[in-house]
């Protein structure tokens, strides 16, 4: 379940009522209708609320916590025209797109309670607003509004299949349709065995790791203001991270299938690996493709290659400076802690950046730039490219390297921050004796089957019949991490856990120099623990990871159960442990591996919990379960230390830590099983 959130001050009188509505089903099931064929009139029959169907956004202004400002600004860009038209495509990096989802979201963010002002407006601006403005609209509105907190929303891939699914899929599936036939089809990926990149395009295009990519945006948006209710504690440094993260997991699927590590993005080098989507837009053509070897040209309207040149320069010249400077000309330090959150914003960049006008948006504009290089003067007008949408953008292999390039731009700061002294790495009295798996770290490819009811158009008059997708995707068999701890010292102690998997050699099979391999570490687990006097044994299961969530339920299902809980009056649909889907699919823990074994390190660190607890942290207390890449909603990071501590600096003096003895390095092997 989600954390706890820092209500609206206006909010916080109804906060136990907010809470406890969020528990009724009815509200799920006004969700589950506002989302089910969103291009299609709303099935009222399906709310569980009715909506007012003569219902007016500014007819009673005091349902509203901001005196309904924000509803009279969209209510009156709706009736002058000016919102966009449905039947259009929406990408949240076009700025006109964004100023209309985020006009919605502010009204339903100001809403003092579900019924009548959450289901009223969501329905009239249903009928009012494009479809792609509405459903990320609502999407951000749930997770982020307090009074949906427990609220579940159904994957993406099933409520805009398009946007996950190849051209191909989507045809048959018309044809399904429209000859009233059932059908499953298999969607296999993109590209041809002529292509090294086709070896790995299953993690690129894997529909739950495109729905944790688009579900980390939605939950720390680059637009985020704290005038929406609280602050993204460390929303910059959680953007480095996360991001971080995803190269190194793209690295060491790599390693699996024998490729070299990505390299970098360079300006003014070409764009080596084209791309072709073989994905079609609901409404507004294909996504372009873009040819091998591209040189980079000046997007019109959008940006210079030059100007990015610009903004890496003054970004780089902060980190050798060791300052930045904000818009009124303050400095501030950046060689701390917290200088790498102050970085995050910046490069991203987020309206938390303390000088966009300077050092711009590096992130957001490349991704604008990287998507329009099939078209970058609009000869063709083509839509926006697959960068261009938080959902589709790992599908292109100039992802990966785009944030190699980044990647490397966070080492260059992480470099020039002193290396973590003994003192700092030592726990007085704690040892790691060992660490074991239990079980074995073993990989398989599985088909998983979603749903492409949404896909196709509809009426309420014709049945449905099921329609689907099966794609192959990878999973791993269950495993533990066991670590057998010492403490010495003569009372318990809280400790912190953190796990993480390093490759040990690159794919000619010479040895990564620590400093190096570090940079290519995993992390498969953080977590906290008590530790008695004497031996204790710890073990942690591959499912309580805290960078990992469980398969979200399918559509259908959370229709069935909420339904299920309307009819019998329950207070609860029995689903909100699942309300959470930032985070890195449960089944893409570990990299695929090899046949014979991909030789790994596995890392293990214990450190002193009472210096890493924030003034919130209870041991034993619940984090939303992806509280390592994701945080928590309206709280403080549960962790004071540097995301990637210990390894996130560069290590000096191996004398000193090879003396640490709450550091443990244990060889492992990831081993992939061919289906027979």
């Amino acid at each position: 379940m989600k954390g706890p959130r820092f209500l609206l001050g206006c909010l916080l009188a109804l906060g136990l009522a907010a809470l406890a509505q969020a528990t009724d089903p009815k509200a799920q099931a006004d969700v589950n209708a506002m989302l089910w064929k969103p291009y299609e009139a709303l099935r009222t029959a399906k709310c569980g609320h009715t909506p007012d169907d003569g219902f007016s956004p500014v007819a009673d202004l005091s349902l509203y916590s901001d005196g309904g400002e924000a509803a009279k600004k969209l209510d009156q860009e709706v009736q002058d025209g000016r919102v966009l038209k449905q039947k259009n495509y929406f990408s949240l990096f076009n700025p006109r797109h964004r100023e209309e989802a985020l006009m919605f979201f502010d009204v339903l963010m100001h809403c003092k309670a579900w019924t009548p002002c959450v289901i009223n407006n969501a329905a009239y601006f249903r009928k009012n607003l494009n479809e792609g403005v509405f459903i990320y609209g609502v999407y951000v509105s749930v997770i982020h509004h307090p009074i949906a907190d427990g609220l579940i929303l159904p994957p993406l891939y099933e409520v805009t299949p398009h946007m996950f699914t190849n051209s191909e899929v989507i045809n048959l599936a018309y044809t399904a349709k429209m000859t009233a036939t059932p059908g499953k089809f298999t969607m296999g990926y993109t590209g041809s065995q002529k292509n090294p990149e086709q070896r790995v395009a299953y993690f690129g295009e894997d529909i739950g790791m495109n729905v944790h990519h688009v579900s980390w945006h939605m939950d720390f948006p680059f637009w985020w203001q704290d005038s929406y209710g609280y602050h993204l504690d460390r929303k910059g440094e959680l953007f480095f991270w996360i991001h971080h993260q995803l190269t190194a997991r793209f690295d060491a699927e790599r390693l699996s299938n024998n490729l070299d590590q990505v390299d970098e993005l360079y300006w003014d080098r070409p764009i080596y690996e084209g791309f072709a989507p073989h994905t079609s837009y609901k409404y507004g053509g294909e996504f372009p493709s873009r040819p091998d070897n591209v040189r980079f040209n000046d997007v019109e309207g959008v940006a210079r290659i030059r100007d990015l040149m610009v903004w890496e320069e003054r970004i780089r010249d902060a980190i050798a400076h060791g300052y930045a400077t904000a818009k009124d000309g303050t400095i501030i330090d950046l060689l701390n802690d917290k200088g790498v959150d102050v970085l995050g914003d910046i490069i991203e960049s987020s309206s938390y950046s303390p000088n966009p006008v300077y050092y711009g948006a590096l992130h957001n504009t490349a991704h604008t730039v990287l998507g329009r290089q099939g078209d970058p003067q609009g000869k063709f007008k083509m839509p926006p490219g697959v960068m261009e949408h938080f959902e589709t953008a790992t599908r292109d292999p100039s992802f990966f390297r785009l944030h190699k390039y980044m990647n490397n731009i966070f080492k260059e700061f992480k470099d020039r921050l002193a290396p973590y002294t003994y003192e700092e790495l030592n726990f007085e009295g704690v040892s790691i004796e060992s660490v074991n798996i239990e079980g074995s770290l073993e990989t398989y490819f599985e088909d998983f089957e979603f749903s492409l009811m949404n896909a196709v158009d509809d009426t309420a008059e014709i049945a449905d019949v099921d329609i689907s997708a099966v794609v192959k995707r990878l999973n791993h068999k269950p495993f533990s991490f066991v670590v057998n701890i010492n403490n010495a010292n003569a009372a318990p102690v809280s400790a912190s856990a953190r796990i993480y998997l390093c490759p040990r050699r690159d794919n000619n099979g010479v040895a990564f120099h620590p400093n190096i391999g570090r940079w290519g570490c995993i992390e498969m687990d953080k977590f906290w623990t008590e530790l008695v006097p004497g031996s204790n044994t710890v073990v942690r299961k591959s499912s309580e990871s805290a960078v990992t969530v469980p398969d979200s339920p399918s559509f259908a299902e959370i229709i069935e159960k909420t339904d299920a809980a309307v009819a019998s009056g329950a207070a609860t649909h029995g689903m909100e442990d699942l309300s959470r889907t930032c985070g890195i699919p449960d089944r893409l823990l570990l990299p695929k591996g090899k046949e014979e074994g991909l030789e790994m390190v596995l890392m293990s660190f214990v450190s002193d919990g009472t210096t890493d607890h924030t003034d919130t942290f209870e041991v034993g207390g619940h984090y939303g379960g992806t509280h390592a890449h994701c945080g928590i909603h309206g709280q403080k990071y549960p962790d004071k230390r540097a995301m990637g501590f210990p390894i996130d600096r560069q290590i000096t003096d191996f004398r000193m830590t090879g003396t640490v003895t709450n550091f443990k390095n244990t060889i492992v092997q990831v081993y992939h099983k061919k289906a027979e």
